[in-house]
């Protein structure tokens, strides 16, 4: 006979399988437009500043129900939660092939970015079925869904090169279009799994409980501290995987095509094939910052766990502001006329070093994302979710303000290194408020030793 334990066990780990499952999709539609904005650009005449805000606002969608999705996770429970979302973000996904109009295309991204809040739903969800002793891996496992990020990098640009041109058999658009399709099918198809996989009664931790008590940890400074680092280590993310791929089609992947390609009509058959075989290679060199700031998360929990939160972000700050800082100097590649020859010439950093750097700050993402958390229930043990959906939220926001204000800076710099820029001034910033606060903490308990104290209740 199957014991209780047993059975939860079960339960809790079919809950993280299909959570997992469910969250890596619903990140890559989330953020699906990072790779097709170039042809949205070409086939609606948009400029950069334009393109920015169709990510942007999805980015928008998937940050600002955070708060209530968490709540709402553990008054419902995350199954019904998760489902809702995967349900309307499949509808929205299915729209935006039939979008004939920049501002439609901005409503139905806004729609998809719905799928963005599943973060905090899972969170809640995953809490409410494991133990203490095994919330910490399993949040990290969940949390490295992120890496859902790069599956359109992967795959997008394959799709829009083989498809591009007119109906796809006949009935289905091609090029870009078929990506939120596919999308659309796939969301369906996972809910119906999560749906009769997970157990048919779920855990509702706090469906009882007063929202004034679990919002009332929001009035805490540290509360929103937290949700600042989250900014740099999970906005910024979300920032620069939407972003990354244009800044290297634009800045050094010019040599793809020869100097033929510069005179490419870019709404020829030609002109997409070649972009789309630009974004292929960006996709994939993004997927080397994508990758271990997603995967990097159950390491960051486990250097949290024996060196401290503290230390971990210390670490995660300097490292970060220190690639941003080289990371300032303008970089990238351009056709030059020599001798009568149209040569490809670099300037700057050479494209392997930018690689390289912004891999070491992927890393140094993926660590300080768990390391932020791990504050949470330390200092805040009995409102995690409302706490964690608040971080996660304003995190998220950081990820849609990023890309409009990067666009906007550098339309006036001019500069395309102006992200890095940014984020160098960013960073310093909230490191030095950080050690502000902590040798604060340091002189009025001089015993505490970098060892977080609980909220007293």
């Amino acid at each position: 006979m199957t014991s209780t334990t047993e059975h939860e066990t079960r339960g809790a780990v079919r809950v993280l399988t299909m959570s997992s499952i469910s969250f890596t999709l619903m990140f890559a539609v989330w953020l699906m437009f990072g790779i097709l904005g170039k042809p949205i650009a070409q086939e609606f005449g948009l400029d950069d500043f334009q393109l920015s805000w169709i990510s942007a606002v999805a980015v928008l969608n998937g940050s600002m129900w955070r708060l209530p999705a968490g709540i709402l996770a553990d008054r419902f429970g995350g199954k019904i939660v998760m489902t809702v979302m995967m349900l309307v973000g499949a509808v929205a996904s299915f729209l935006v092939s039939l979008a004939n109009s920049y501002w439609l295309l901005l409503v139905l991204a806004f729609f998809v970015g719905i799928v963005g809040n599943s973060f905090s739903a899972g969170v809640a969800w995953n809490s409410a079925w494991f133990s203490q002793h095994h919330k910490g891996f399993a949040l990290g496992v969940f949390g490295a869904g992120n890496v859902g990020a790069s599956v359109t990098k992967l795959i997008g640009p394959s799709i829009i090169a083989a498809t591009a041109g007119s109906l796809y058999f006949g009935f289905v658009p091609g090029g870009w279009r078929l990506i939120p399709i596919v999308y659309g099918f796939l969301l369906l198809m996972v809910c119906a799994l999560q749906w009769f996989i997970v157990p048919k009664v779920d855990r509702k931790p706090e469906a009882d409980a007063h929202l004034g008590d679990m919002l009332r940890p929001l009035k805490d400074i540290r509360v929103w501290r937290f949700s600042l680092y989250y900014v740099i280590v999970f906005g910024a993310y979300v920032a620069f995987s939407a972003t990354l791929p244009n800044y290297y089609v634009d800045n050094f992947l010019g040599y793809i095509g020869g100097p033929e390609g510069m005179g490419l009509d870019k709404a020829s058959a030609e002109g997409k094939k070649l972009l789309a075989q630009k974004l292929a290679v960006a996709g994939l060199i993004t997927t080397s910052f994508i990758f271990p700031a997603s995967l990097l998360r159950p390491v960051g929990g486990w250097v949290s766990d024996k060196w401290g939160a503290r230390k971990a972000m210390y670490a995660t700050f300097l490292s970060i502001g220190a690639f941003f800082t080289l990371l300032c100097v303008p970089s990238g590649g351009r056709w030059v006329e020599q001798s009568g020859e149209m040569v490809f010439e670099g300037y700057g950093l050479p494209l392997w070093l930018v690689v390289v750097l912004v891999f070491l700050i992927g890393c140094a993402m993926g660590i300080g994302k768990a390391a932020v958390y791990k504050h949470i229930p330390t200092y805040f043990p009995h409102h995690v979710g409302s706490v964690g959906g608040l971080v996660g939220m304003l995190g998220g926001l950081g990820g849609f303000f990023l890309p409009p204000m990067f666009a906007a800076i550098q339309g006036v710099t001019g500069l395309n290194s102006t992200p890095y820029i940014v984020m160098t001034v960013i960073t310093g910033g909230t490191l030095i408020w950080m050690h502000l606060v902590i040798s604060r903490m340091k002189r009025e308990n001089p015993d505490q030793d970098l060892v977080e104290v609980p909220q007293p209740h």
